[in-house]
């Protein structure tokens, strides 16, 4: 009994870490998440988040945007970092960041791996 309930739990915390369900200052990472959120930010027919931001290790960056560094200190509420990646047009009308969410070019799960991504940087 004990196992079945440790592994309920076990799952039930996986599912809402992927799915970035836990309030903002419980949210933890795992690797799987943060490695995706690098893999969509940087897939050319994803993310692209290089072709207007410096980040990481990323090659060949745009300068359009700012550098993507030191996320946490800039963003240290997670949800303002996910809106502005949902519709940056909320908070800056003439930005040339595309409305990832809003226009749903990402989907949920992929815009929060993104987040978990960025605050590594």
């Amino acid at each position: 009994m004990r196992r079945t309930i440790k592994s309920a739990t076990l799952t039930l915390a996986t599912l809402l870490v992927g799915a970035s369900m836990l309030p903002a200052g419980a949210v933890a990472t795992n690797a799987e998440t943060v490695k995706m959120g690098k893999e969509v930010a940087y897939d050319r027919t994803k993310g692209n988040c290089l072709a207007c931001h410096m980040m990481d290790d990323g090659v060949s960056p745009g300068d359009i945007g700012p550098p993507l560094i030191a996320m946490k200190a800039r963003f240290p509420d997670r949800a303002k970092l996910r809106a502005q990646i949902w519709d940056a047009q909320i908070n800056n009308p003439g930005t040339r960041m595309p409305p990832f969410g809003k226009h749903q070019a990402l989907s949920e799960i992929e815009i929060d791996a993104i987040v978990d991504y960025l605050y590594t940087l």
